[in-house]
């Protein structure tokens, strides 16, 4: 911490004096026993003096001051407050310390103060120095700090301390000093400015001075006064040509800004710092601290406010950050755009201060010109993604057309051409109520109960009370609030009367887009959120008129704000924005506790709100581009519930409606509530919180079926209401599956009602999924199912005649009738016999159904269903069948076909594996093709079966299969065993082995041999010396093949022989099979 390095030069008159040296500054405030003693004019005026007037220009007004009056002004000339100490000293740059109270520089300093660390304080002048000593701890030792501080007009102007501390704010031992002086003023040795004393010396006494100085510090000063004393004897010198010399002690001059020490470079580099460390969640954290400690600072009327926040602007418009993503045309991150939200807010506070002086307006004005004149600026409704701009699409004839320019300081710099001079604005400000009978006649000033009213664009009258809080004016605020929110329901009331008034025909025709497109909630100057603040924050609850009080009145002006209709704003920033403003006013209106005060203004305004038709969002009259209601109306319908149960409900189910995604505009009676009013050009508006908003909508209607569990009238009514207006399968899903928890809670008996409205929801969710594709659709057909199961057998039964509205035949046969038939459903549902078979019997008709329709996947399912009904299994089968020559593979036939054998029926599992086998087709590479264990189990069935069934199949594989070894393999299993040993049928010529002369072997035999010289020649066609090892082995299993022939041996030798002549190109491969082979 650097002291302030100009110092005021002194050149002082000879004056007497006539208080001893030595005085104690205080002695004139000292009181004797029990009588106090009164306070002097003399310390009146010096303590009024200390506090306005700089001492030079004590000085230059008076010749001559005496001792005794210095002393005072001096004396009182020092900071008498803690709270600003403290505000100076409450901010640290680590996470740990705005975490940990005790950690904070202020604690620390009492601390140090109060364990007697603080000594050898001395007050020179305007100038207190002192050293503090840190105890040792067990990881540092004991620190002993020479501490001085400056001050003029009961400010710090500069701090110095040996620690070497660098923040924003003072360090510990800066705080325990100047605590000091404050809590002991009598126990700090006070003397004049150092220039007086050495003004009361002698020329021997100025050398003594100088030379004892110089001896005690020689290593430090001698080369400084060595280097003056020269200066001083060259009579041409710059020092020889200022009258005077400068004195640190003597004060601030006349020029001298009169604020506390804030050190700008700290700032500027913590802030640098915090931006460049912005993904993290404490750097967030430390920033929004430094915007608290601005509103602070405002809050306290302390000038630096403005200045620090100068500082931090001009750090959040250099970041290189800004061009990059200008560039790249990437968003920014979402807590870094809300900084500069906080930063554009603040600007508005500033230059909305009352008390603000022309000059400072001026040069604050011209500030923000040039930083909303750079290209790297964020615009207010988002920034500068090209995505942004992109997607944004103009809103018709009432749209700004510079809305899309707008940044984060425009707001501020058109807020630099408001003013505070208005008579009536100044009678609000002045007084809570005009007590004047004839002011009361002017029904635009005041309204009929002679409240004061302020009519003014919201958001900017708005503007004016947050900076009337802002700047500590807490009972103007409080005032000019009053008198907006009277505003504010005096024009509702209007807007209520015209609706009413006119014919809706006619409103229909005039008003074709929604009445105010520039929403009070998600608004950059929140002005909802101001007026509740300003009005629930006061200490002391304010009974206005009526029994009214200020608490009524901040929920009234919530209820209002929040049931607007305005539109919804372009860009993702904006839209989440009012979102998220949403939930904050929600939140801190459901901290309030509702007595019947607060019931009856919701009762009021929520009839107000069902019958304001334009002007509100809950209205009959509602616009394609309105902001949704749910959020409010979930809350206005749990407020409601337990007071007016029949208010709620209509609230709740008129806030259901989402004309956005509305496919057409309904027609017919404007009096009907979900009538909609096309808006400009049937514009569909690109929402980027739909997915949101359809939830929140999701939520309201689960609210609503959890209260209205056991009326069944309400049930049925918010049943409609959720088949109307809710358009995503999913959110429906969700709320058939919350219905079905609460119908089916563990506390009581299951609500058949409800249960029942459950189901239905879940039978429009298989409806709306059925030709699409879902993810989670297996997951919602297996919930209805169990849904169906606890409402009853006439409810599964239904939903298996009308299974082809709701379900695939594959998930009809796989899963509802499985599902139906299986045994922990016959004893879930507790049914008797002729129940349980009536259920089967339908299972299986709708199995027989789904097999018809989708024979390839549901044939299997409906064979295993129907296998305890002759008739139907026989049904099913022929089935299969039919469908075998059309459209089932043989992946499909062989599963059936072993599904057949499985169960006992080796002739039909042969007819189907013969089927299967007409349709397969594989070449002489595919030796790993998964068809081949199916084949082989087909011929393994076949040979079984005897040497007919045998003889019939061969053929087939003879057409269908080309691969060579799987032939062989086919080949070699025949040989193994005698047809027919395994066959359920007898047979006299079941202990003789086939040969392999005759039919049917003989045919695969040829057909085996055939494949090999085939195979052979093609792998040779493209053959890599990496692969000889290989087909040398391929080789050898045809040889084996060709032996299997009385003459195999020499038809091997000939196939060699034409191979060595055909492919004699290839050496090495040919000297390989000569290896070999020979």
């Amino acid at each position: 911490m650097a002291e302030r390095a100009a110092k005021r030069l002194c050149c002082r008159p000879g004056h007497g004096s006539t208080c001893r040296p030595g005085q104690r500054a205080g002695a004139g405030a000292s009181s004797t026993g029990s009588t106090q003693i009164p306070e002097s004019l003399l310390d009146i005026a010096a303590r009024r003096v200390a506090e306005k007037w700089p001492f030079q220009r004590v000085e230059e007004r008076f010749e001559r001051i005496p001792e005794p009056v210095q002393r005072r002004i001096v004396y009182w000339s020092f900071p008498r407050s803690e709270r600003e100490i403290c505000m100076y000293s409450s901010f640290g740059s680590g996470a740990d310390e705005s975490g940990d109270e005790g950690r904070l520089p202020f604690r620390l300093g009492v601390a140090l103060l109060e364990g007697g660390c603080v000594d050898n304080v001395l007050q020179v002048g305007f100038h207190l120095s002192g050293t503090v000593r840190e105890p040792a701890t067990p990881s540092e030792p004991e620190l002993l700090c020479n501490v001085s501080v400056s001050f003029d007009r009961c400010k710090i102007t500069a701090v110095t301390c040996g620690c070497g501390n660098k923040d924003i704010f003072y360090c510990a031992h800066v705080v325990a000093l100047s605590l000091y002086r404050v809590r002991s003023p009598e126990r700090v040795k006070l003397r004049l400015p150092i220039s007086e004393t050495l003004f009361q010396m002698n020329r021997d006494q100025l050398q003594k001075l100088v030379q004892y100085l110089i001896t005690v510090h020689h290593t430090e000063v001698l080369p400084t006064a060595q280097k003056l004393a020269d200066e001083i004897l060259s009579q041409n010198s710059e020092i020889n040509q200022v009258h005077g010399a400068p004195d640190p002690t003597a004060g601030a001059s006349v020029d001298d800004d009169n604020c506390w020490h804030l050190n700008e470079e700290q700032v500027e580099a913590q802030v640098k710092h915090f931006l460049s460390q912005s993904s993290s969640h404490g750097s967030g954290k430390q920033l929004n601290l430094l915007f608290s400690k601005v509103k602070e600072m405002l809050k306290m009327r302390d000038s630096n406010g403005a200045r620090m926040l100068s500082l931090i602007t001009e750090q959040f418009m250099g970041d290189p950050r800004l061009v990059l993503w200008r560039q790249q045309g990437t968003a920014m991150m979402e807590n870094y755009r809300q900084l500069w939200d906080e930063l554009g807010a603040l600007w508005m506070c500033i230059v909305l201060n009352p008390n603000c002086k022309a000059d400072q307006k001026s040069r604050w004005l011209r500030q923000l010109r040039r930083w909303n004149g750079m290209d790297v600026c964020p615009l207010e409704g988002g920034n500068h993604s090209s995505s942004q701009i992109s997607n944004a699409v103009p809103r018709g004839h009432n749209a700004n057309p510079d809305s899309s320019q707008r940044t984060v300081f425009t707001r501020a710099i058109e807020a630099c051409d408001l003013h505070w001079r208005d008579p009536h604005l100044q009678r609000i400000l002045a007084e809570d109520r005009n007590a004047d009978p004839c002011c009361h006649d002017n029904p635009e000033l005041f309204n009929s109960r002679g409240w004061p009213l302020w009519h003014e664009h919201v958001p900017t009258a708005c503007a004016r009370v947050n900076a009337l809080r802002s700047h500590g004016h807490i009972k103007e605020a409080l005032r000019l609030a009053v008198a907006v929110v009277n505003t504010i329901r005096k024009q509702q009331h209007r807007d209520f009367h015209f609706f009413r008034n006119i014919k809706k025909d006619e409103l229909h025709k005039s008003m074709m887009s929604v009445t105010n497109l520039e929403g009070w909630v998600g608004h950059p100057l929140d002005p909802v959120g101001t007026l509740f603040s300003t009005l629930t924050e006061n200490e002391t609850e304010t009974v206005l008129d009526e029994g009214e009080t200020q608490k009524a009145l901040a929920v009234e002006v919530a209820l209002i704000g929040l049931g607007q209709q305005r539109v919804m704003p372009d860009g993702l920033y904006a839209q989440e924005k009012v979102c998220r403003n949403e939930e904050q006013l929600l939140a801190k209106l459901q901290q309030l506790e509702l007595d019947d005060v607060l019931v009856d203004v919701f009762r009021k305004q929520t009839a107000i709100l069902l019958e304001a038709g334009p002007y509100s969002g809950l209205g009959e009259l509602l616009y394609r581009e309105s902001v949704p209601m749910h959020t409010f109306a979930k809350y206005l319908f749990t407020s409601l519930l337990p007071h007016d149960a029949e208010l709620a409900y209509k609230i709740a189910l008129r806030a259901m409606r989402m004309p956005v995604l509305e496919s057409s505009m309904a027609s017919g009676n404007l009096s009907r509530s979900q009538r909609l009013v096309p808006a400009v050009a049937s514009r569909y508006p690109r929402w980027f919180t739909l997915s949101h908003i359809e939830s929140q909508q999701c939520e309201l209607a689960s609210t609503m079926l959890t209260a209205a569990k056991g009326d069944a009238d309400k049930l049925q009514t918010v049943l409609e209401s959720i088949q109307k207006n809710i358009h995503s399968s999913s959110h429906i899903f969700k709320l058939a599956q919350d219905a079905f928890k609460i119908a089916t809670g563990m506390d009581s008996l299951p609500d058949l009602t409800l249960l029942k409205v459950a189901l239905e929801l879940g039978l429009q969710v298989m409806r709306m999924t059925l030709s699409t594709h879902n993810w989670r659709r297996r997951e919602m057909v297996r919930w209805l199912v169990t849904c169906a199961i606890e409402v009853g057998v006439f409810a599964l039964d239904s939903i298996m005649q009308n299974w082809f509205t709701l379900f695939t035949p594959t998930e009809a046969t796989s899963v509802v009738a499985t599902t139906v038939m299986s045994n922990g459903t016959i004893a879930r549902l507790h049914v008797d016999s002729r129940q349980q078979e009536n259920l089967a019997n339908s299972a299986r008709a709708l199995a027989l159904q789904c097999a018809a329709k989708d024979p390839e996947n549901c044939a299997l399912s409906a064979l295993t269903l129907c296998e305890k009904d002759h008739v139907a299994f026989e049904t099913a089968y022929q089935i299969v069948l039919d469908a075998a020559s059309t459209g089932m593979s043989y992946t499909q036939l062989f599963t059936i076909a072993r599904y057949m054998e499985h169960r006992g029926y080796p002739m039909r599992a042969y007819k189907l594996a013969t089927l299967a086998m007409t349709h397969l087709n594989l070449s002489y590479n595919q030796d790993t093709h998964p068809a081949i264990n199916n084949v082989l189990w087909a011929c393994a069935l076949s040979h079984s079966l005897g040497k007919s069934e045998l003889a019939a199949v061969i053929p087939l594989v003879v057409k269908g299969v080309k691969c060579a070894t799987v032939l062989s393999d086919i080949l070699r299993r025949c040989t193994l065993t005698s047809p027919g040993m395994v066959a359920l049928h007898s047979r006299r010529n079941a202990a003789k082995m086939m040969s392999l002369d005759k039919a049917p072997l003989r045919h695969l035999l040829d057909a085996t041999i055939s494949a090999y010289i085939n195979a052979t020649h093609s792998r040779l066609t493209h053959i890599s010396p990496r692969h000889y090892g290989e087909f040398i082995e391929f080789l050898s299993k045809a040889r084996e093949t060709f032996l299997m022939v009385h003459d195999g041996h020499a038809q091997f030798a000939q196939f060699l022989e034409n191979l060595k002549q055909i492919y004699k190109g290839k050496k090495k491969l040919m000297m390989l099979v000569r290896e070999r082979f020979g």
